[in-house]
């Protein structure tokens, strides 16, 4: 590659890393090409990419201004690693990489940036231990009703019970 080639995939992957909620960094040593295929498939899914970059590459692309919160990341490009992106909901992606890591155990999770901050493994874990965004939202919409739904009930009981009384009335008269 010539010089202004790797300027522009250093430009292109610091777009990327700027663009993404969460950046993890997986060594895919020994992954066949139809595991990573499946992988990357698997991820897509997740609104997330998997991507092989040159560490030289990746660590000039975290050297670009706007990016310092990576600075301590860059450590972790070392040997044969690839990055997942993942675009939409980072917990979604970091569940995703990490049952693939339990299924094909060459693939090795070395950490992860989320919000700011550098993340290991055993943080990945417990983020994606975490509920979805959707079970998360329902979760909050189901206890603003649930008060709602209690003052309904007891308000329909009230007309019920009356109802029944005024039958019950009616029965023992006739």
């Amino acid at each position: 590659m010539d010089r202004s080639s790797k300027e522009q995939l250093k430009t292109a992957v610091a777009e990327q890393f700027r663009k993404s909620n969460a950046v993890i960094v997986a060594e895919y040593r020994g992954l066949t090409v139809s595991e990573m295929t499946d992988l990357r498939v698997k991820l897509r899914e997740s609104t997330a990419e998997f991507m092989v970059l040159k560490n030289r590459v990746a660590k000039k692309a975290v050297e670009e201004d706007g990016l310092e919160s990576l600075k301590d990341f860059s450590n972790s490009f070392v040997g044969p690693v690839g990055v997942v992106c993942a675009f939409g909901d980072s917990a979604q992606a970091t569940k995703t990489i990490l049952e693939f890591a339990k299924e094909h155990p060459k693939l090795i999770i070395k950490s992860g940036h989320m919000d700011g901050s550098t993340v290991n493994v055993e943080e990945l874990k417990a983020i994606a231990d975490l509920p979805s965004k959707e079970v998360l939202l329902g979760q909050i919409v189901g206890s603003l009703v649930s008060p709602h739904r209690g003052l309904l009930g007891v308000l329909n009981g009230v007309s019920r019970n009356l109802v029944q009384v005024i039958n019950a009335i009616k029965e023992t008269k006739s």
